[in-house]
C-alpha cells in the first residue's frame, strides 16, 4: 500500500481559496512579507494572515482581528504555530 505524495505546486494550492493561515510573527518576518511596511513599533504582537500558497494578505496587531479578516472574506480561518 503506497502512500499518496503531493508535488509542491499541489501542497501550495492545497486549501486555495477557501482557507487563510493566521501566524504570530517578528518585526523581521513582518518586514520580510510585507516590504513596503514602515513604522513598525518594536516589541508587539504582530499577526500576518496569509493564503494557502503563502501569498501575504494583512497584518494586524491582534489575533482576534486577523481571524474576523479572514472570516470576514468567507475564508476559513487556520492557526498556525
Amino acid at each position: 500500500h503506497s502512500a499518496a505524495v503531493m508535488s509542491v505546486i499541489d501542497f501550495a494550492r492545497l486549501g486555495g481559496g477557501e482557507v487563510a493561515y493566521v501566524k504570530q510573527i517578528d518585526n523581521e518576518q513582518a518586514r520580510t512579507l510585507f516590504p513596503t511596511l514602515t513604522g513598525l513599533p518594536e516589541g508587539i504582537d504582530l499577526y500576518a494572515v496569509v493564503s494557502a500558497d503563502g501569498t501575504p494578505l494583512g497584518i494586524t496587531d491582534s489575533r482576534d482581528s486577523a481571524i474576523a479578516s479572514v472570516i470576514e472574506n468567507e475564508l476559513q480561518p487556520v492557526s498556525v504555530h
